[in-house]
């Protein structure tokens, strides 16, 4: 028998059913520090999650999944699915780091890296989140790094605040991560850099057949072709920048925006990266490879173009720089002038 309530209360009784369903609208960001992560939801689907297990050298957004469901990173090494490349175990998700601050690998590091080089690479280490806000539609999350290098010494704090919105279909991850120097920090010119992707298999350009490709130390790293296997999308992504470059070439250009549009079965998928005015180096070049790495490096010069002078952009002591980003998930094609218009409203929002 279901007991009865008093008439008393049944009027809160009704007013808390009625909000059950609201607890899970909106954009919710729920910390989890226990299990090292921490989840973000629209209207109760899974968006992303920040997470920074011990695997990792570094804390990144995975999976980042668009409003109808579909994940658009790549699973390996954290999470493998049939067919994908398995090269570059640091390419986790959504991540902001550098290859060579103060002569240290930040970007390369993983736990592939062999025991005698272990010295020569550098850690971003997650201490503290800060704040975590839910709301309608927009959530927040600010959290609190060092990075470490292989000789023990923290060289930068950094402070990232990220806001994850939805703009009518469209998902929307904003970066500010503000970066105070511990120490003088020279980011030596290095095309590993520095706000990076990887994306899922049939986002990988259909031109990419793999091969070697070498860092600026001279590390070199074999990129296999992946396997086209049955049931699975193959490759179908293209890359478009603001100045109208596309496809292969658009590795080690400039642009202030770039898109990679993809389509796995029925289903299209713009991703685009917005770079900020008031960053180091803008317009940023794109370290944009075929094989499925989608990044943002304003901090390489001559790296990507010879003809350039070394940027060797350098922090002081105690002085502080902020690079901004915003990253767009679309469920569809997304024309210049959308991408324009977008690239206009993210410049005009942080001045």
């Amino acid at each position: 028998m279901i007991p009865r309530l008093p008439l008393s209360i049944l009027p809160a009784f009704v007013l808390l059913l009625a909000a059950v369903p609201l607890l899970s609208q909106g954009v919710q960001v729920k910390a989890d520090e226990a299990n090292r992560r921490v989840d973000i939801t629209i209207d109760g689907k899974p968006f992303t999650s920040l997470i920074w297990p011990t695997t990792l050298k570094k804390p990144v957004l995975y999976p980042v999944i668009d409003s109808e469901g579909i994940t658009v990173t790549r699973g390996w090494p954290l999470e493998p699915r049939a067919g994908e490349r398995t090269d570059h175990p640091h390419h986790d998700g959504l991540w902001f780091n550098y290859g060579n601050a103060n002569g240290f690998d930040f970007w390369n590091n993983s736990d592939a890296i062999k025991p005698e080089n272990r010295s020569k690479m550098g850690t971003v280490v997650l201490d503290k989140i800060v704040s975590a806000r839910s709301g309608a539609n927009r959530g927040e999350l600010t959290t609190e790094s060092s990075w470490i290098t292989g000789t023990n010494q923290k060289i930068l704090a950094e402070t990232t605040r990220y806001v994850f919105a939805r703009h009518s279909e469209a998902r929307i991850i904003d970066l500010a991560v503000t970066l105070k120097a511990l120490d003088r920090v020279v980011f030596n010119d290095d095309k590993e850099g520095l706000l990076g992707m990887r994306v899922a298999r049939w986002l990988e350009s259909p031109e990419e057949k793999g091969g070697t490709f070498t860092d600026a130390n001279g590390n070199a790293t074999e990129v296999s072709a992946a396997a086209n296997l049955p049931g699975v999308a193959p490759p179908s992504g293209e890359y478009l920048t603001s100045e109208g470059v596309k496809g292969e070439a658009v590795w080690a250009t400039r642009g202030r925006w770039c898109a990679l549009t993809g389509h796995n079965g029925d289903h299209t998928d713009t991703i685009a990266i917005f770079d900020h005015p008031g960053n180091p180096g803008y317009p940023t070049y794109w370290h944009a490879r075929g094989y499925g790495l989608f990044a943002a490096n304003p901090l390489g010069a001559s790296i990507f173009d010879p003809k350039q002078t070394p940027f060797k952009f350098t922090l002081e002591k105690g002085r502080s720089v902020t690079f901004r980003y915003r990253v767009a998930l679309y469920p569809r094609t997304v024309t210049a002038e959308e991408l324009n218009t977008e690239a206009d409203a993210f410049a005009a929002e942080s001045k």
